[in-house]
């Protein structure tokens, strides 16, 4: 996993949280890396979930039709961008 395209970080967590966590990796057979793995996962899940809940918000004040309808619209959008199948054009 080490190389040009990563970042070192030291971390603190609990006592109680690191020897729950390489227990955890332990019992999946966890191997050298496993932690740094599972923190950069757990991260850009987190970071994921705060977009999301963004995004719930900042469409709150839509209803279940206005916003199916601006999804809809997007897929279309999205879709008419595209080449066809078979098409040559890239």
């Amino acid at each position: 996993m080490a190389g040009d395209n990563m970042a070192r970080w030291s971390v603190m967590v609990s006592k109680e949280t690191d020897l729950a966590l390489r227990s955890f990796l332990g019992a999946r057979g966890g191997r050298k890396g496993d932690l740094s793995k599972f923190i950069e996962e757990a991260v850009r899940w987190r970071m994921l979930d705060e977009s999301m809940q963004q995004a719930r918000e900042g469409f709150a004040d839509l209803s279940a039709d206005e916003l199916q309808n601006l999804v809809d619209e997007a897929v279309t959008a999205v879709r008419l961008a595209r080449p066809s199948p078979g098409s040559t054009d890239t």
